[in-house]
């Protein structure tokens, strides 16, 4: 290309430099020659991506106050950042990362005739092709080389209109890394080449400078100087001294050097001095080492000036003089920067320490509220402590009105949980008089005692060990690999204490085994195969991995790229008919779970839904794939309908997702309910199988249902030609609520990312059905007389799963890492406004975060749903009358309803204790090694990224345990309706 042969060629008039700053693409400007005027305020020109105007001084203001003429075309964030400093201007909509051309054919469009036309200063061009396409096919894609072919030709084409008085600089506003993404503090991101050529000499002639020599720059000052307007005020950077070097000898060359650098120092000391009075932040015995760094170095400069006003001859002495002043300047600039960079990273250490203290009271309070939440005062005491903390935020913000609103947030918090610990530890005696009825642990056996300790120990040490690995650097970049390894130490830890506990094993009254067969229970066996299955779910899981920058060894998994990116048409295929039939398999699989326990039977509108529903979004899903996978250049007559494709099946699966979760919050009962009592024939559908669950027609549920059953089974036995109500899904109706929202949540969430992927959330929701059943089986085997209490293990490796599945849906905490393509899923435009994308890419990001948080009450539900008549006889031993009753199944959380409302609390505190205590972590790692060199590297994003996660997965459990809740309003409701019959 015409950039690479410029640059290999090095002629007199083109050079390469290297700069760590964030300049325009493209930039042309005509040189007025080198001034020395006043020296105003300014802040360095930086892209914002919220496109809040800079109301600083700056580069552009400084042009546009000097009356130079500044043109723009390209990126309309520009517009947003520099409103009305342009004296013309060709916005583009820049937004939409999947669109590559847009912006570079509408600069292309204009950029050759205004060039020709003359009537400009500072031309700006600001392409974005080659940025979008690393975003959305990679560096490595041909659609990269099609871009930077483009871009080729264009600077070729380009050199052609340019005069003699003409300078161009061709920069990249950031670099990119292997996998076409930006944003982090790597060399690949932060470096970018920046080329530099006219057609009149710049430059003295001499050798060329070996690629380890190429200088790191700064723009702004050196535009400033060429353009002849002052630098701005807080421009801290390094000029181009190269840049002034005329065409005199070399003396005269280094002279001129020497006057850009003493003005750029100049302004970098009224700078330091100003805001040296303003901030008071800066260090004392730095700010005077720099001032007398400057006072030698601009006393030198003038005694020099000055014997070479006396008439001062060439000679190697001046020369070398010259260098060693060009370099006491250059030393002043860069412990200037040095200094600023290391100060402006100021912290709170008081409010951080009130920071973590607040979060670790939190997380205590959780803990002790989950273990209350059975108490029937403790509602009493939730709302004493929370109106106590309002009215003690009401007196504060009456006493101070001018308080900052995070600290009367903060206050609020603290004054509640003071609240609470105090009305906790007032009722401490009244909870030992109760505690003291109970067997004392001093009389259980020292075996008996640790067992008691290790249940909950284990899990919690799980905990402790996930929150230490937060202070390791590398532990943090290798998350990916330890939360699996942690999820699958608890899962063995799990079976293995019960085989310790001697639940796997053959109980003493079991007839003698022969020698060396093995020793188990027979329902063991499940439980070892649901951990088989967990160990390849977890390592299949692993084949999904996105890579951070500090594995340099490490390649993407090849599921994160679109369909698209592939080249073999028969590869392509092969991936989509995987996809689509992964999309195919959970569809199935959900109903045939809803039609095992009875949830499809009824004519609902909901049942309607999922029948009909369901295949429709998974077609428009896999139509919208099938759309996606082909490339830029194919369907050539065809691209009209192909955008409005693109668009079309997107809205289709919100709407369909949307209309499906409003009817589950409508009318969430999927039971379907056959009365005969009024009738004098049989049943016209025969029951068929065990029935789902119990109720009481008159008085309580549970009564109702037992009656049912009763005539049921007095007709199928004894031949009577009566029955009361058949009612088909009672027993799961909870959970099929649940089951029909995550589902519908997964096909919305599942367009968000890219084809392959769907193979990822297929394996999210097997594991999470394998973490339920594990957790049923566990708590079978080990005899618990009720399922009320979600034990530590199940809470723990629930969060474990979330925080897997983060890794191994392509997410990394870091922001290259961030799909951007998801914001516009459904929109080919740029959005009105930027709450729409952001919603789109934090579902994107913290997707498994809401599939596990709404899903959370399923670990309550799920031992009700799996009730079986042996395992339930099992656990509670009673008369033999009740061992011929079927189970209740979920239909025993309404025999007590103020114990529902308890176990559902205590279940959410649990939830939120965990989270808690995983983000307690995170800040106090950036707070103690807010020095460290990886702080914003490494510490700082994960602990953003893990409040963001903590923030999403508290509002979606209050919605999952909000729709438990709406459910059981809306069985009371059916209830109702059947006593009139």
């Amino acid at each position: 290309g015409a950039l690479h042969r410029l640059a290999a060629s090095r002629p007199r008039h083109a050079r390469l430099y290297r700069f760590r700053a964030d300049p325009p693409t493209t930039t042309m400007q005509r040189i007025k020659g080198l001034t020395t005027g006043s020296l105003p305020t300014f802040v360095d020109v930086g892209s914002n991506f919220a496109s809040y105007a800079i109301r600083e001084d700056n580069l552009l203001a400084q042009l546009v106050r000097n009356g130079r003429r500044v043109v723009f075309m390209g990126d309309d964030t520009w517009d947003g950042l520099f409103p009305k400093m342009f004296s013309r201007s060709y916005f583009f909509p820049s937004f939409n990362v999947k669109d590559l051309h847009t912006v570079d054919d509408g600069i292309l469009q204009h950029l050759y005739t205004t060039v020709d036309g003359g009537d400009w200063d500072l031309l700006i061009a600001h392409f974005l092709g080659v940025d979008h396409c690393g975003h959305k096919h990679g560096p490595d894609h041909p659609e990269m080389a099609k871009k930077l072919t483009q871009m080729n030709e264009m600077i070729s084409s380009l050199v052609d209109h340019l005069e003699n008085d003409t300078l161009l600089l061709v920069a990249g506003d950031h670099g990119m890394t292997d996998t076409g993404d930006h944003g982090g503090d790597s060399e690949k991101e932060v470096n970018a080449a920046l080329f530099v050529y006219s057609k009149t000499p710049l430059f003295r002639a001499g050798p060329p400078e070996e690629p380890e020599t190429v200088p790191q720059v700064n723009l702004v000052p050196t535009l400033a100087l060429l353009l002849g307007v002052p630098i701005p005020y807080s421009s801290i950077g390094e000029v181009m001294a190269d840049l002034f070097e005329g065409d005199g000898d070399a003396v005269t060359a280094s002279l001129s050097q020497l006057a850009a650098y003493h003005v750029n120092a100049k302004q970098v000391d009224r700078f330091l001095d100003s805001y040296a009075l303003a901030a008071q932040d800066l260090p004392g015995d730095r700010l005077k080492q720099l001032k007398e760094l400057f006072t030698a170095a601009a006393e030198e400069h003038a005694q020099l000036l000055a014997q070479v006003q006396e008439g001062l001859v060439a000679s190697p002495e001046l020369e070398a003089q010259l260098g060693r002043l060009r370099g006491h300047f250059q030393h002043y600039l860069r412990e200037a920067r040095a200094v600023c960079t290391a100060s402006w990273a100021r912290f709170h250490p008081f409010r951080m320490v009130a920071g973590c203290a607040l979060i670790a009271a939190s997380c205590l309070l959780c803990y002790i509220a989950s273990e209350l939440a059975n108490a029937l005062d403790f509602y009493h005491h939730c709302f004493y402590s929370l109106f106590g903390g309002l009215l003690a935020a009401a007196l504060l913000g009456w006493a101070r009105v001018d308080l900052d609103p995070i600290l009367v947030v903060s206050w609020v918090a603290a004054a509640s949980q003071l609240g609470f610990f105090w009305h906790w530890w007032s009722q401490r005696p009244r909870r030992i008089h109760l505690a003291s009825v109970r067997p004392p642990v001093a009389s259980m056996g020292l075996w008996q005692r640790l067992r008691a300790w290790l249940g909950p120990a284990l899990p919690l040490g799980i905990l402790a060990l996930r929150c230490g690995a937060m202070f390791s650097d590398s532990f943090v970049i290798a998350e990916s690999q330890v939360v699996p390894f942690l999820l699958a130490s608890l899962a063995m830890l799990w079976v293995g204490k019960l085989h310790w506990d001697g639940q796997l094993s053959t109980p003493s009254d079991a007839p003698k085994q022969p020698p060396g067969s093995l020793s188990c229970h027979k329902e063991s066996w499940p439980l070892l195969g649901l951990l088989a299955a967990l160990l390849v779910c977890l390592r299949l899981s692993s084949l999904f991995h996105q890579c951070r920058d500090e594995v340099p060894h490490c390649q993407p998994s090849p599921c994160l790229a679109p369909l698209s990116s592939l080249r073999s048409p028969q590869a392509k295929n092969l991936c989509y008919l995987l996809c689509v039939a992964s999309l195919v398999g959970l569809v199935y699989a959900v109903r045939r779970w809803l039609r095992h326990y009875g949830n499809l039977n009824s004519t609902s509108p909901l049942v309607l839904f999922v029948r009909w529903g369901f295949p429709l979004t998974a077609f428009c899903i896999a139509c919208y794939w099938a759309v996606t996978s082909g490339t830029e250049d194919t369907l050539g007559k065809l691209q009209e309908l192909v955008q409005a494709a693109l668009v079309t099946f997107p809205r289709a699966v919100y709407g369909l997702v949307a209309a499906g979760l409003l009817l589950v919050l409508w009318k969430p009962v999927t039971v379907f309910a056959q009365d005969s009592r009024a009738a004098a024939g049989p049943i016209v559908t025969p029951f068929q199988g065990a029935p789902s669950s119990e109720a009481d027609l008159l008085h309580v549920i549970s009564q109702i249902y037992r009656r049912m059953q009763e005539s049921l089974n007095s007709r199928l036995e004894g031949g009577s030609r009566w029955a009361a109500v058949a009612a088909y899904g009672l027993g799961s109706v909870y959970s099929a609520a649940l089951v029909i929202t995550l589902t519908l949540l997964g096909f919305f969430l599942l367009l968000l990312h890219s084809e392959r992927m769907s193979l990822s959330f297929l394996l999210l929701f097997l594991e999470a059905f394998i973490l339920l059943r594990l957790h049923v089986s566990a708590m079978s085997l080990a005899g618990e007389a009720e399922p009320f209490v979600v034990p530590w293990n199940a809470v723990i490796a629930w969060v474990l799963a979330t925080a897997q599945f983060f890794y191994s849906t392509g997410h990394q905490p870091i922001f290259p890492a961030i799909h951007w393509n998801a914001a516009f899923v459904g929109f080919h435009e740029d959005h009105a406004t930027h709450l729409v994308p952001a919603l789109l890419v934090a579902a994107n990001t913290f997707a498994s975060h809401i599939l596990f948080a709404v899903g959370c009450p399923l670990l309550l539900l799920w031992p009700f749903l799996c009730e079986t008549p042996g395992s339930r006889r099992k656990r509670l031993k009673k008369d033999p009358q009740d061992e011929e009753q079927e189970p209740l199944m979920e239909m025993r959380l309404r025999e007590a309803p103020e114990r529902f409302s308890a176990v559902l609390l205590q279940l959410g505190l649990k939830y939120l204790f965990v989270l808690g205590m995983q983000l307690l972590a995170c800040v106090c790692t950036a707070m103690i090694l807010r020095r460290h060199l990886m702080v914003w590297k490494v510490f700082a994003p994960k602990f953003l990224f893990e409040a963001l996660g903590f923030v999403v997965s508290y509002v979606c459990l209050l919605l999952g345990i909000s729709l438990v809740l709406r459910v059981d309003c809306a069985i009371s409701a059916w209830y109702r309706q059947l006593e009139p019959r």
